[in-house]
């Protein structure tokens, strides 16, 4: 009997963890599929939930970033020194880019119609993923990379660029623009 029930709480926990890890894809597909939607406005709730994510996806970013940190000055890595403080130079630019785009993530979940720490967010995760791609290229640093910088690139590009920058940059637009005077028109009729 303690067996089955060992066996049945396995069984649940498998189904929770499964389902929240499939929840989390999910989050990240249903954003794209919004961004892809030409109805790409999002509610106060999803754009919460969109830098909720994004949140998640830089702290997964940071633990990365220490972890290469820690394995090329360990020498678990067979790297040249030079080669070594070039990469441990990337991994510092890394780690103020991180924390740029999280003091950001702050500024935007008080005031969310702020447009510079949307931009200086942007650019942040597009810095991030482009180096955490150039380190997928790396044989020796691309195993503690792993899935990171595709989604990454996914969660700057094609989500945030789409569902945040760009509706947010159109508004501002829009208030900005001043009432169109009306001109008179002028007469061509010379005077004598």
């Amino acid at each position: 009997m303690r067996r089955w029930k060992a066996v049945f709480g396995l069984i649940i926990s498998f189904l929770f963890l499964g389902s929240f890890a499939r929840a989390e894809n999910d989050s990240l597909q249903h954003f794209l599929a919004k961004s892809a939607s030409s109805a790409n406005e999002l509610s106060k709730k999803e754009k919460g939930e969109l830098l909720n994510r994004i949140n998640e996806v830089m702290e997964e970013a940071s633990r990365v970033r220490d972890k290469l940190t820690q394995a090329i000055q360990r020498g678990d890595m067979e790297v040249r020194y030079q080669e070594g403080r070039f990469w441990m130079s990337k991994l510092e630019e890394d780690r103020e880019g991180i924390e740029t785009g999280l003091e950001q993530l702050k500024l935007l979940r008080e005031r969310p119609v702020l447009l510079v720490p949307s931009i200086k967010l942007f650019k942040s995760l597009k810095d991030l993923s482009k180096n955490f791609n150039a380190y997928n290229n790396m044989p020796f640093l691309c195993a503690y990379v792993g899935d990171l910088a595709p989604e990454l690139e996914l969660w700057a590009d094609p989500v945030f660029y789409n569902l945040y920058l760009l509706p947010l940059a159109k508004s501002k637009e829009d208030v900005a623009k001043p009432p169109q005077k009306e001109k008179k028109p002028v007469s061509k009729e010379k005077k004598p």
